[in-house]
Order: C-alpha cells, then sequence, then structure tokens
C-alpha cells in the first residue's frame, strides 16, 4: 500500500500533504490563503464569495480586494514567495502556475523583474520544486494588445506555455489562433480555459483550433461521448479543479462531480487547485474531498496523482 493510499484511507490531511504532487491549474498571485495576503499587505481582505454572476464575480473581487493590494509598494515579491510557501507546505514537487501577461503594465514593473522576481522566489523557497511558469492572457482584452505584452517576454527565455482565461463567451477561441500559432512555433506548451462554463462542443473546439496540449477545467465534455472518445484518442489531459467548480456552481457536490464520468471515458485527468485564495483549498484537501465523497478509490486517486507527476522530486 502506498503512503498516499494510505493517507486517503486514515484521512490524514497532513499525511496527504506529505506525499508528493502536482498542480498544474494554478494562478500563482491568487496561490495562497487569504489570511496570507491579509498578513502581507496589512489589510483586512475580505473572503470572495460567489453571487451567480460567473467569471465576473472573480474580477469583482480582484478589483475591488486584490488590486489595491497589488499596488502596494514592494508587495509583488512577497505574494510570489507566499504562492511558492503555499505550495511547497501542500506537498507539490510538480507547480505549474499563471501570471497574468498583462500585469507588468498594470502594475508598472518591467518583464525583466517579472521573470527575475518568479526566479529568485522559486529558487529561495522552493528549489526542489519543478516549476513550469505560464503566462496567462484574458479575453476581455483585444489580441493586438495582448500580442504587445507578450513580445518583450519572448527574449527572457523563462516561460515554458501559455493559458486563455477569463469569460469563455467573450471572444472566440479563433480570434487567438494566431497567438497560439507562433507561441506552438516558439516552443510554448499551449493551454486554455474552456468547458468550464461553455460547452462540450466548445472544448474540441478549441483544442482543434489553437492545438492544446491541455485543458484548463474542461468539465463540460462530460456531457458529450462522443467528446470524450475525441479527447482520449488525442491524450489530451484535463486539468481539474473540483472546488472551483463547486463554488462557481457549475458542480453541485463533490459526489457528482463529472471527473468520474471523464476518468471512466478514458481521459486523462489531473487534480488542481485554480485559485487558493479563492477557494481556501490545497492539491491535498481536493483529493482528500474526491475520496471522502465515494467518487474514486484511494487507489485510484493515487493513480491520477502519480500520472500527473511521475518524476517529483523527493
Amino acid at each position: 500500500m502506498s503512503d498516499f493510499v494510505s493517507a486517503l484511507l486514515s484521512s490524514d490531511l497532513q499525511l496527504i500533504r506529505g506525499v508528493p504532487k502536482a498542480d498544474l491549474h494554478n494562478h500563482l498571485l491568487l496561490g495562497m490563503k487569504v489570511d496570507r495576503i491579509s498578513g502581507l499587505s496589512g489589510r483586512r481582505i475580505k473572503p470572495f464569495q460567489y453571487n451567480g454572476n460567473g467569471i465576473q464575480d472573480i474580477n469583482n473581487w480582484i478589483s475591488e480586494q486584490y488590486i489595491p493590494v497589488l499596488k502596494i509598494p514592494g508587495i509583488f515579491p512577497k505574494l510570489i514567495e507566499a504562492g511558492f510557501q503555499q505550495a511547497v507546505d501542500d506537498g507539490i514537487t510538480v507547480l505549474e502556475a499563471s501570471i497574468d501577461v498583462g500585469f507588468g503594465n498594470l502594475s508598472g514593473i518591467p518583464p525583466e523583474e517579472v521573470v527575475e522576481t518568479l526566479r529568485s522566489a522559486h529558487q529561495k523557497v522552493a528549489p526542489h520544486m519543478i516549476f513550469r511558469p505560464c503566462l496567462g492572457f484574458p479575453r476581455s482584452l483585444p489580441v493586438r494588445k495582448l500580442l504587445r505584452f507578450f513580445e518583450p517576454y519572448l527574449d527572457l527565455n523563462f516561460f515554458t506555455s501559455i493559458d486563455l482565461y477569463d469569460d469563455e463567451m467573450s471572444q472566440s477561441v479563433h480570434n487567438y489562433r494566431e497567438i497560439y500559432r507562433f507561441a506552438k512555433q516558439m516552443g510554448f506548451r499551449c493551454t486554455a480555459h474552456v468547458g468550464e462554463f461553455g460547452t462540450a462542443d466548445q472544448v474540441r473546439e478549441a483544442v482543434d483550433a489553437l492545438d492544446l496540449d491541455a485543458v484548463q477545467h474542461g468539465i463540460a465534455a462530460a456531457s458529450s461521448p462522443d467528446v470524450m472518445k475525441w479527447l482520449a484518442e488525442r491524450s489530451v489531459p484535463l486539468n481539474i479543479c473540483p472546488t472551483s467548480n463547486l463554488v462557481l456552481q457549475r458542480v453541485k457536490s463533490y459526489a457528482t462531480h463529472p471527473i468520474r464520468i471523464l476518468f471512466d471515458n478514458g481521459v486523462k485527468v489531473t487534480v488542481n487547485t485554480d485559485d487558493v485564495t479563492l477557494f481556501n483549498q490545497g492539491v491535498s484537501e481536493e483529493f482528500l474531498h474526491l475520496f471522502q465523497a465515494g467518487l474514486f478509490s484511494a487507489e485510484e486517486l493515487d493513480g491520477i496523482r502519480e500520472s500527473a507527476c511521475p518524476q517529483s522530486p523527493l
């Protein structure tokens, strides 16, 4: 019996945290508990509350609660270090985490400083962790502006992947084909948020149009046997965040989460946090929730864990 299986069977969260895991769907500036942000900033930060307005509720919270924090001089490195520390405390040994491509422009921090802050925090807090830095592209911005933000990072040879997120309905994925084609040519791994609020057909459309290596969320694919078969045949993984889906009312409970349907139909799935700040859960809690809900056996969850970080360092 593996240590992870034993820890799940005993519902021992500390033991679960001690086993190597991956977090492949993480927005790094939202990667720490909200109390930690309050402590670092000296400000009372209200916890996120969902009001039924989709991604707009998240954007409103960021605008009202988080943007003022980001404007505090010298806070950026502290927040990044806190995100890495949260991952370390959770037993994360493979971290694929994103930062908004426009963050530097918004905050007045040049791309070189953004990269150096990420590199320094990684080496300071989690030097043995496999870190895959990702640039996130919000759908709310015009494509040409995103390209202008992207360009200064290209010569820095730091980021390894790109992601597309924000309101799925704001623009067609086809508008981003130029960015994704260019990113592929430059050797970037390509991911995108799709199928969180959208449809199974939109998941397939995004994978096909953008030549995605992985899908962030993608849970809508569970409604279509054809789309699941198509994803399974192409070995396109879905990086799923159960608590995020529950809080944002995309699913009714852990026990009915469609990750089980996807898994049973041969689609590769991983278990991730999305935003620890908003949803207050680490990867360890996510695995425990799925096990305690009876959705997976401990052995099945161990297999999911191992498939996401097969080369995890101790």
